[in-house]
């Protein structure tokens, strides 16, 4: 889901009390889902909110991701990307991820 944004040079009065209201109600484009496969240990995460500096972090969607919480972890990111680390599990794990900075 995309919510409200500015154009690069900003709005008017209104349209930016719109966006900074969506905003303080956590209402941000930065949040998405993936699921890991069952026969790969890594997942490309494509977002374009994604920096070479940014923390993802993720929320177990159902049982069995929450279980392999442990084995989830972030390796090489870049402009647009990022590699998930997981265990090859014989069941779906399904996430949701923030992307911060």
């Amino acid at each position: 889901m995309q919510f409200k944004s500015l154009p690069p040079f900003g709005g008017d009065q209104r349209a930016v009390a719109e966006v900074v209201r969506g905003i303080m109600d956590g209402k941000t484009n930065n949040s998405g889902y993936f699921n890991t496969t069952i026969s790969a240990t890594t997942t490309t995460l494509n977002n374009e909110r994604i920096g070479y500096d940014s923390a993802i972090i993720f929320t177990p969607m159902n049982d069995k991701a929450a279980q392999e919480m442990a084995k989830l972890w972030v390796g090489t990111r870049s402009r647009g990307s990022a590699i998930i680390h997981h265990a090859s599990n014989a069941h779906l794990c399904e996430f949701m991820y923030i992307i911060v900075g």
